[in-house]
């Protein structure tokens, strides 16, 4: 997997990924281009200067911005590692995603549920976009930082999360008011694809819908500014 882009980057330095090595675009100045060159010659990892053309070749991408990362295909977290995590904890958030397909709503996803201080994400075998090059630049990096599982059947993981005390909601139209709703405590929001929405047999499956009330002409959200609504509702109602 290559991890391209200046932030992306910074923030794979932070992690115990293992990194192969990274390119550097020749002529890259500035104070945080100097930064960013400390932090990888004290991490250790082998570098290399290379000219731009070198670079665009190699990107898969197109932006870079400099600095290209080689390291292992990313590895996901396992359902129950994230489920572990949380059984110690009197609160928890976990978003589950189902049928998310579009790359750059998945990346977005994965930076706020990283932002927010998720404890996980969930994602389908199926029917679902990847963590791949272009979901690690558009998250800046935020999938190294968060436990994400890649799970076979969704509705299965919805119905291990609640026979762990985690209270589901699903983010759909035709449920309770988002904001009167209590979110403290163990709570999961399910997220639906695109165009589909959550699966009939998971808002079954599901505690509860949540709906976020819209005011426009338009009757839905984009994937990720909706996920983003609904995550940071959650950080509201414990902080106040």
């Amino acid at each position: 997997m290559k991890i391209e882009g200046r932030n992306s980057v910074r923030e794979l330095l932070k992690t115990k990924k293992t990194v192969d090595k990274i390119l550097i675009a020749n002529g890259m100045r500035g104070a945080e281009a100097e930064t960013l060159l400390r932090d990888i010659k004290n991490s250790g990892v082998k570098y290399q200067f290379a000219d731009k053309s070198v670079l665009d070749k190699e990107s898969d991408t197109g932006r870079h911005q400099g600095y290209i990362a080689f390291v292992s295909d990313y590895k996901y977290a396992e359902l129950q590692d994230i489920i572990n995590v949380t059984k110690s904890k009197e609160e928890c958030l976990i978003v589950v995603l189902d049928g998310v397909e579009d790359p750059h709503n998945l990346g977005s996803i994965i930076r706020v549920c990283e932002c927010a201080g998720a404890d996980g994400l969930i994602i389908g075998k199926h029917r679902s976009a990847s963590v791949t090059d272009a979901v690690m630049r558009i998250s800046e990096g935020s999938a190294n930082h968060l436990r994400i599982a890649k799970v076979v059947n969704i509705n299965q993981a919805v119905e291990s999360l609640k026979e762990n005390g985690i209270w589901t909601y699903a983010l759909e139209l035709g449920g309770g008011d988002i904001y009167k709703t209590d979110l403290k405590g163990k709570v999961a929001i399910v997220v639906g694809g695109e165009d589909t929405g959550v699966n009939k047999l998971t808002l079954k499956k599901c505690d509860g819908v949540i709906t976020i009330p819209l005011a426009g002409k338009v009757n839905s959200l984009n994937a990720s500014v909706a996920t983003g609504i609904g995550v940071f509702e959650v950080v509201r109602q414990r902080r106040s």
